[in-house]
């Protein structure tokens, strides 16, 4: 089959090079020529384990190309997927104007039948507004369809060729039957609906997601207050089927490309139809505040953070991926420097897209694990790096200048912790804390 994708963004690239890998002509583009070259000389501009070797084959093989022209991408192609970027508006939008162009060059380029889909997660109502579009210029046949993502920045490869499920929605008997056979390979789990519930099936699954978080994150802040261990009650929830133990984590909150938009999206869509998402609101909020609980233990271990030098291990808002945006390490190294503390920040890969979104001069950008440790009045950790993991806890009590560990994401055991001299204060769980004077000034 021929596919064109247009946009090569996390999910168009991704899933260019999957389309490729299941023995498809695939033909990408983007509107960046710098961006083309790069992909054309075999490099990946983002960071997704897997991605590059699988990439680099399938172009050497023939069936990988990128373009920055629309009309060539989809010359041949017997269907057109749309996969550019809908960034948040200030009041928590969708922008559509990336969506609408890309429709326009579509509908101006159209040679013949073919399946216009949209894998960009978009308001329910999009598509129908991009069949309108490319209407508009082009009077032939063509189908369109939603087929939205459900894939993961760390595992997206993995995720897109093992999906638990496909979703698409079309009112065309044919255009259903070429997109099972595009899938079928894939998966048996092939969930055929209308057009406006696939679109919504995307904002409800990242909102349900984003929910369960929240809700464990707010049982985690009671279960400081009165003593339990929310790593047990997680587990003791989790058994339930019903319930489920994924996403049942504490930590600092979610972050990235989706789960933040997609939430305020999804309350945006309820109030444009006259309806209160009070639920989904406080689930934004309840995140909004969970991260800021990395400041209040490192004020309860220290007293004040002026003056004081803080190791932060983790800026990618998750591990394996150099992906920053609403990561938690951008609120929270804010806040350390407006109280006068000095961030020594280190991540193993996404150092330099941090650094491209917030840099102060109040910070230090460190190398190592070690060097953000060494010295330093405490450590917060923020990413589960498995490097940070693995990290020797006894070699970290050394390195700080007063060993308080702030574990923002629960990856240490109390057995570890209590074979050292560590006052550990991690999410939900009862602090290990040492007596002892702690370095001032």
């Amino acid at each position: 089959m021929n596919i064109a994708v247009i946009g090569t963004g996390y999910v168009g690239l991704v899933s260019g090079v999957c389309y490729a890998e299941l023995g498809h002509d695939v033909y990408c583009v983007d509107k960046d020529p710098a961006k083309v070259e790069l992909l054309q000389g075999g490099e990946v501009p983002i960071y997704e384990p897997g991605l590059q070797p699988l990439m680099r084959s399938n172009a050497d093989a023939g069936r990988l190309k990128f373009t920055t022209d629309t009309a060539t991408a989809i010359a041949g192609a017997e269907v057109v997927i749309i996969a550019v970027g809908t960034p948040p508006l200030p009041n928590g939008e969708a922008d559509m104007q990336y969506i609408e162009v890309a429709a326009k060059e579509i509908g101006e380029a159209m040679n013949g039948y073919k399946v216009i889909c949209v894998k960009s997660t978009v308001p329910v109502g999009t598509n129908e507004r991009v069949r309108a579009i490319i209407a508009d210029y082009y009077k032939g046949s063509f189908d369109n369809a939603s087929v939205p993502e459900f894939l993961r920045e760390g595992t997206a490869v993995q995720d897109t060729m093992n999906p638990d499920r496909v979703v698409f929605g079309t009112e065309s008997k044919h255009a259903a039957s070429l997109l099972t056979e595009l899938h079928a390979p894939l998966t048996k789990e092939i969930v055929v609906t209308d057009i406006r519930s696939a679109e919504m099936i995307k904002y409800a699954s990242n909102a349900f997601l984003a929910t369960k978080i929240s809700f464990i994150n707010e049982i985690a802040n009671i279960c400081e207050k009165v003593g339990a261990d929310v790593s047990e009650v997680a587990k003791g929830m989790g058994y339930d089927r019903r319930i489920g133990a994924s996403f049942l984590r504490a930590g600092i909150g979610y972050g990235g490309s989706c789960f933040p938009k997609d939430t305020k999206a999804l309350i945006q869509i309820a109030g444009n139809v006259a309806y209160d998402f009070k639920l989904l609101k406080a689930v934004v909020e309840v995140n909004q505040h969970q991260r800021y609980g990395v400041l209040d233990k490192l004020f309860n271990a220290l007293g004040t953070l002026k003056g004081k030098t803080i190791a932060v291990w983790g800026l990618a808002f998750k591990p394996e991926t150099d992906d920053v945006r609403e990561s938690p390490a951008l609120e929270i190294v804010d806040r350390l420097i407006a109280l006068g503390a000095v961030p020594k920040v280190y991540d193993p890969v996404a150092l330099e897209s941090f650094r491209k979104v917030y840099d102060d001069p109040a910070m230090m950008w460190c190398q190592s694990a070690q060097e953000a440790i060494q010295g330093s009045d405490a450590l917060c950790l923020l990413t589960e790096w498995k490097e940070f993991v693995e990290f020797d806890l006894a070699a970290i009590e050394a390195a700080l200048a007063n060993p308080i560990l702030i574990d923002g994401r629960n990856v240490y055991s109390y057995e570890a912790v209590k074979g050292t001299g560590l006052s550990y204060y991690p999410v939900g769980r009862p602090v290990h804390h040492i007596e002892r004077e702690y370095v001032h000034g």
